[in-house]
């Protein structure tokens, strides 16, 4: 059994192991490790894992795990609290980050002691207003790759069966896990699956909840899925950016982005990451 030194951070509620590679020089990055890490009774307890790393030519290069030890996709609350943890570990020059993951580069920053940028590349595909069936249902959905894949479902747009006289759902009580679940392991979405956004638009704000694909569940926050819904928020509903979402855990996060026609670029994410947290994990 070996010990392995620990820094849990949060990204608006989305929660993540941190390990810096200098002081674990032998980490295991298994698939049963990560499991292991991030199993919430047995375990340290989060949505994924996040190594650290120094990079030649680099302040720094991360690496991304889902909870289930899954990986490749970029994920934005963790690329958040990677560019705080480097600030934290003294990586960072005038608090501006430059970093890779998965072999793609990234910029970021941080504002203050709790809220940092991150800057996305352009999304890949996007896709709006398309039918699929879910809960024995045709729902409308849009579709946008913010360097993870997302399906946005506005939950007005879905009928509610499930409480007698009534023909809408509202945010708070969507049944995220039931309905994620299925889409997420769709047929439109094979074989990588999805994730999956509902989003409710009050005010100028979008209201979102999330379920994720590695973690397959919901979480309290999501940030590719946030840009995601953010893009569709403006595509399809006229929401200007900035765009102020509101996540499961209650903390807001706020995108950006320039549009030039359908052409979405300069995309940033910018809301809370901190340390919670610091600890040794025996495997």
């Amino acid at each position: 059994m070996k010990k392995y030194s620990f820094t849990k951070m949060s990204g608006a509620g989305n929660d993540f192991v941190v390990f810096d590679k200098k002081e674990n020089k032998e980490l295991d990055l298994s698939p049963a490790f990560i499991r292991a890490v991030c199993h919430r009774r047995n375990g340290v307890g989060a949505d994924g894992v996040l190594v650290i790393d120094d990079k030649p030519g680099y302040d720094f290069s991360m690496e991304y795990y889902n909870s289930d030890g899954s990986t490749g996709t970029l994920c934005g609350n963790g690329s958040r609290c990677s560019i705080m943890f480097a600030e934290k570990s003294f990586r960072l020059k005038n608090k501006k980050a430059f970093f890779i993951s998965d072999g793609k580069e990234y910029t970021g920053e941080v504002l203050n002691e709790e809220i940092v940028k991150f800057n996305l590349n352009s999304p890949g595909r996007i896709e709006l207003n398309f039918t699929i069936e879910a809960a024995q249902r045709s729902i409308n959905a849009s579709f946008a790759d913010t360097g993870s894949p997302h399906v946005v479902i506005n939950v007005d747009d879905v009928m509610n069966p499930l409480i007698p006289g009534t023909t809408e759902f509202d945010i708070d009580s969507f049944p995220v896990f039931k309905l994620g679940n299925e889409i997420r392991y769709s047929h439109y979405f094979y074989p990588g699956g999805v994730n999956v956004n509902f989003i409710q638009i009050e005010k100028d704000k979008v209201y979102i909840r999330t379920y994720e694909r590695g973690v397959e569940d919901e979480t309290l926050a999501c940030g590719t899925g946030s840009v995601a819904s953010a893009i569709i928020a403006f595509l399809n509903y006229g929401i200007e950016p900035p765009v102020t979402l509101v996540t499961k855990s209650g903390r807001e996060l706020l995108v950006d982005f320039c549009a030039e026609g359908n052409i979405i670029k300069n995309v940033s994410l910018t809301g809370p990451a901190i340390i919670t947290f610091n600890g040794d994990f025996f495997y």
